[in-house]
């Protein structure tokens, strides 16, 4: 059992007892059932670990990484009611049997791949320190609030240069809701210039997870990715047992084919252990760019780009968004997290209008 569940193992069961003394009557009989003193999200900051666990219902959902031994804040790991988790292990747990590729792929993230020249989206302890300078790294600067009863974590996060220089501030809240079998994020992320900004359009960005290897499209080729800076990192086919990953946008598109198009939502599914699992990223209409394009790869890449329109457009589009000095722009996704069933294009149009008149 790793760091991060050892610690917030401990602190739910010192708030569960906390909570049992507090809540008890005299005459009344203990509680005892984590459901009956957890609400429907419950927060357990450690800020010893820098770690906030969220939980669903009494289960872990996922944890707020924010100990800056990643350049960036990340949600790690994403799981499903069930218990099974849909992304990678590595590099925070590597698993047996999946890629070791692409070290900044960690769990569900948000940045991107050129700011006034940075590369945020590529970081990683893997950089070379005599390359560190081309790249950003985003620090966790505070957690604002832990709001239980609406199940909102609000975050402040600073975006930098390599020379640690401020370029924008982050606010983020994450608000937090089960469904049924359907766990669900909205992250509403602003993000505040404090100096003139441009984000060239790149490829790499902006909300990306990297998945499980179940979630992957069967593939048995190698491959060689290259990131902004021109670093190779050579991807190697593996067994495909149990690999049945397929995308599905919202205009139809499967496979393959959703890299580079439009869409309003796009969702990812495939079976682990015979289950039918599935993550699924809805674009809103108040975004930048919207609909966003899909940088969504058979390889486990899962993301959302509205900024990189030159690259998937062929040059047909350019974008090149630019912020002045004290101006902000926000990005609003939702992202779902689900098992038991296949959720159709019904189900994922009809969320997509309810998340579309999200303030």
């Amino acid at each position: 059992m790793n760091t991060i569940y050892k610690s917030t193992l401990l602190l739910l069961l010192v708030t569960l007892v906390s909570s049992c003394k507090d809540k008890k009557k005299e005459g009344e009989a203990p509680m005892t059932k984590v459901e009956a003193t957890v609400p429907k999200v419950h927060f357990v900051n450690d800020t010893e670990h820098k770690n906030v666990a969220v939980f669903l219902n009494g289960t872990l959902f996922t944890n707020y990484i924010y100990d800056g031994k990643t350049p960036k804040p990340v949600l790690y790991p994403l799981i499903t009611e069930s218990g099974k988790t849909l992304t990678r292990g590595f590099p925070f747990e590597p698993r047996p049997g999946e890629r070791v590729d692409h070290p900044h792929h960690v769990g569900l993230w948000f940045n991107y791949g050129d700011v006034n020249g940075l590369d945020f989206w590529n970081n990683s302890y893997a950089i070379p320190a005599e390359k560190r300078k081309q790249y950003g790294h985003i620090v966790p600067d505070k957690i604002i609030s832990l709001d239980s009863l609406n199940g909102i974590l609000t975050t402040r996060s600073l975006w930098q240069s390599s020379d640690n220089k401020n370029l924008m501030e982050e606010t983020t809240q994450f608000r937090f809701a089960q469904i049924g079998n359907t766990r669900q994020i909205d992250r509403i992320a602003t993000l505040k210039a404090l100096e003139d900004i441009e984000f060239k359009d790149n490829k790499e960005g902006m909300l990306g997870t990297r998945v499980a290897r179940e979630l992957e499209m069967p593939s048995d080729k190698p491959d060689i990715f290259t990131d902004a800076n021109g670093i190779p990192t050579e991807v190697k086919a593996l067994d495909n047992t149990g690999v049945s990953g397929n995308y599905l946008t919202s205009e139809g598109t499967t496979g393959d084919d959703a890299w580079g198009t439009r869409a309003k939502w796009t969702t990812l599914f495939g079976t682990m252990d015979k289950e039918p699992v599935s993550i699924t990223i809805l674009d809103n209409p108040q975004n930048i760019g919207y609909p966003t394009y899909w940088h969504a790869r058979g390889y486990g890449l899962f993301a959302a780009n509205p900024l990189g329109q030159a690259i998937f457009s062929d040059g047909k589009e350019t974008l090149d968004f630019k912020l002045k000095k004290g101006d902000s722009v926000t990005f609003k996704y939702r992202i779902l997290i689900h098992n038991g069933t296949e959720l159709t294009k019904e189900q994922l149009d009809s969320t997509f209008e309810d998340f579309s008149k999200v303030e």
